[in-house]
């Protein structure tokens, strides 16, 4: 009742001058207060007529420091378009229950309490860049994502279209729907979506953006609700690592993008009752994910879309299953951060080998190619599947660095210095790889195979001997026959036995997320100009790196056996295991034996 009292006294001051301002500034804090919005946004617009009507140019001159209402409008939906960038196209009301595209979401915002609150609490030119703006607007349009496994009966979209979700009837879908709205809308979130039924799958464009965004929108998810229909009210601990939810390729994407996750039981009640606000910090629930996936809680948590730690990524969906066969790499764009067409019908070595191909040609990593199992019609040097990765990446033993440095010294009495800084300054100006139309131009180390024979082994694989100029002899496990040769019974057809070029072994510097400031550069200058012991170290660095390089080009490494198809083109011979090979004569590499080829 104050509020009404302030709005009589501001009446009275209004009777008592009616061309002045005051009166109406006073109406407008007053309606304000009374939460009475619209009238407030009428009598501040009043005011500003006030302003500028005033006869007193130092009156009128106070208009500067006032915005009129549709300035602010503007601003909101500045700040509007900004927060729904990274929220999904359509939209579920919790509230009223109807499906809303980007203009019906932005109307129900223009209509609710938090809107005209804000509309009318903005006065001033200088309140435009206040907080409070992205505050309201950030905490209107949270939005919580839902993470399923579909099931035989779902609610599509075709089932909600202008239709009220709380007043629908049936089981199945339809129930799923309602209860994780219920659920949302109970925990104070006003917007809800679910894939089954917030895409138009009709729609291509709607589709391919969608595809292509669903990380993005489940990274900036408010709430992410798990819901596992194959965990029975009470379940025992153990009972979310057993659920087929692990299992799904979409799932994978679901759960690692969003910050916050809390898992549901089948009656939709909470995992464990754990009632915690984000399930990715309860200790207990994920290391029953770990047991279940495999993959450390600590990645789970600070998981970065794109492509560092490609390999792993791989690994870690290798065991992951779809419906739809190309959904497999369709639902990997996020996960490395690509963009690409979806083609429905385009088969899944075709859909996986797109996602491989763009992974290496942006970010020349090799990793990819660390695989067993059979190769893919869209390259050889692609697998046919996503389960080639299952198998953890080839590791080998490395050299410690004081091993290093006692082989480094080894090697200065054998390897002339001006041999070893060719080697490495040409593999130092080695291209990355480059993948396009389903080409490999990969630059590696090449061996030329001079013996292929075949070896006693089991009723499904063929074993084979194998030599290698430089190579010490090794065997190779394939489903393939290949040619046997020797040198005393040559082929036409030429093989090779190559090291793809990891940059790493360069010791190279990152200069990604570091840089030299003019002030150091400019302190380093003007020192005196006899080395320090920093720089002599530097420079002994710089020296030893050839040595060093060569130690690494020494160890065993994971090979590819490469059977020549035309002049200059190639294919992988794929293997049922990985291909270790080592040099016999560490000092007998030398800048033959790089190459870039082309594989088809």
């Amino acid at each position: 009742m104050l509020w009404e009292d302030a709005l009589l006294d501001a009446k009275k001051v209004t009777e008592l001058n009616p061309l002045s301002h005051v009166g109406y500034q006073l109406t407008h804090a007053a309606l304000r207060g009374a939460q009475r919005y619209d009238e407030a946004i009428e009598a501040f617009t009043i005011m500003l007529s006030k302003l500028d009507d005033a006869p007193e140019p130092h009156i009128r001159d106070l208009r500067q420091l006032y915005v009129c209402p549709s300035e602010v409008e503007d601003a909101i939906q500045r700040a509007v378009w900004v927060e729904l960038e990274y929220a999904p196209l359509r939209l579920l009301n919790t509230s009223t229950g109807l499906l809303c595209d980007r203009a019906a979401q932005l109307n129900s915002f223009k209509i609710s309490p938090e809107y005209k609150d804000l509309l009318s609490f903005i006065t001033k030119r200088e309140d435009l860049q206040m907080e409070r703006i992205k505050e309201v607007v950030a905490m209107h349009f949270r939005c919580v994502l839902l993470s399923h496994r579909w099931e035989e009966t779902e609610a599509l979209l075709h089932h909600i279209q202008d239709k009220n979700v709380r007043e629908l009837k049936g089981l199945g879908g339809i129930a799923k729907l309602q209860s994780f709205c219920q659920i949302a809308r109970d925990a104070g979130y006003f917007w809800a979506w679910m894939d089954t039924c917030c895409i138009d799958k009709s729609n291509n464009v709607e589709l391919q953006e969608s595809v292509n965004s669903m990380f993005v929108w489940y990274r900036h998810s408010a709430l992410t609700i798990v819901y596992l229909s194959d965990v029975p009210p009470s379940s025992q601990p153990g009972a979310l690592a057993r659920s087929v939810w692990n299992e799904r390729g979409w799932t994978f994407q679901e759960f690692v993008a969003p910050k916050v996750v809390r898992f549901y039981q089948k009656d939709w009640s909470l995992y464990l009752d754990d009632r915690s606000p984000n399930h990715k910090e309860s200790p207990a629930i994920m290391e029953e994910l770990e047991s279940a996936t495999g993959i450390d809680p600590q990645a789970l948590i600070s998981f970065c879309p794109g492509m560092r730690d490609t390999r792993e990524k791989l690994q870690w969906a290798s065991k992951r299953v779809t419906t739809v066969q190309e959904d497999i790499a369709y639902s990997l764009f996020g996960i490395f951060d690509i963009h690409l067409p979806v083609i429905y019908g385009e088969r899944k070595q075709s859909a996986l080998g797109r996602l491989l191909q763009e992974i290496v040609s942006r970010s020349g990593d090799i990793t990819s190619l660390d695989w067993v199992g059979q190769s893919s019609e869209f390259n050889s040097c692609l697998p046919a599947s996503i389960t080639s990765y299952a198998t953890p990446p080839c590791s080998l033993s490395s050299l410690s660095e004081d091993e290093i440095q006692i082989a480094v010294s080894s090697l200065q009495n054998i390897v002339a210095v001006d041999s070893a800084s060719k080697l490495y300054d040409l593999l130092e100006n080695m291209n990355t790889p480059l993948f396009a139309n389903c080409r490999l131009r990969l630059p590696c180390i090449a061996f030329r195979v001079t013996e292929v024979k075949r070896r006693r082994g089991d009723a499904a694989h063929s074993m084979y001997g194998v030599k290698a100029d430089g190579l010490r002899d090794l065997l190779i496990t394939t489903d393939e026959t290949l040619i046997q040769f020797s040198r005393a019974k040559p082929t036409r057809q030429t093989f090779f036995l190559v090291r793809p070029w990891d940059r790493r072994l360069l010791e190279l510097p990152d200069f990604a997320d570091e840089a030299e400031s003019v002030e150091d550069l400019s302190e380093s200058e003007s020192s005196s100009g006899s080395l320090g012991e920093e720089e002599l170290s530097v420079l002994s660095e710089v020296h030893s790196r050839p040595l060093r390089l060569m130690v690494h080009l020494g160890q065993a490494f994971n090979a590819l056996l490469l059977a020549q198809q035309r002049v200059g083109e190639y294919k992988r011979v794929a293997s049922d295991h990985n291909i270790t090979a080592q040099v016999k004569d560490t000092a007998s590499i030398d800048i033959m034996n790089i190459r870039t080829l082309d594989i088809l």
